[in-house]
């Protein structure tokens, strides 16, 4: 941008990362909600561990003055579904051409690995590209497993992950995929 005297100044727009899967979190807990109210499924978004320092009180109200993190938190979200445990986080990226493994911590994946061992469904949900993808934990454990990849490409979300609807009740309905992936009905 030109200013008077020709001047030439250039501005960076600062860009900020913590609130960009709000939007999908708010649509997975009015699913969420959405299962409960019908008995579909129960599960809950988990609290991040956080250790309170230093309280105040106003108008009847405790306020948290200080805090620290306790514990690295695992996934966000957990709960039960046709008898089995699953646990799954929500992901979102502004990258079209891929999607950043830096996203996971080391911890998650390991908790990833941990829930699939055990006998339980794990997996993302990522927001890309204006859609919705489940991404099975297994496949994203042998995805980083066997490449050096820092990313994951999206023709690798297109052919690997399914893509889950959005609509009115539930606003997004991943367990229809998690139904249709991991529960074979038997005939």
């Amino acid at each position: 941008m030109l200013y008077p005297n020709n001047i030439k100044k250039e501005f960076k727009k600062e860009i900020s990362h913590k609130n960009r899967g709000m939007d999908l979190e708010k649509l997975i807990n009015e699913s969420n909600k959405y299962y409960l109210q019908n008995d579909i499924a129960i599960i809950y978004k988990k609290p991040t561990p956080i250790g309170i320092t230093k309280v105040i009180y106003q108008n009847n109200k405790q306020i948290i003055k200080n805090g620290y993190f306790e514990s690295k938190s695992t996934l966000d979200y957990n709960g039960i579904y046709k008898g089995k445990y699953i646990d799954f986080d929500a992901k979102v990226t502004i990258n079209k051409t891929s999607f950043p493994l830096n996203n996971i911590h080391p911890h998650q994946f390991e908790h990833i690995e941990n829930i699939i061992r055990h006998g339980g469904i794990s997996f993302l949900i990522i927001k890309m590209n204006l859609n919705y993808y489940l991404l099975d934990g297994q496949k994203l454990l042998d995805f980083k497993n066997t490449t050096k990849r820092k990313s994951i490409p999206f023709d690798f979300i297109e052919k690997n992950c399914k893509k889950i609807k959005e609509g009115y009740n539930p606003p997004l309905d991943y367990l229809q995929v998690v139904k249709e992936n991991y529960f074979k009905e038997s005939v």
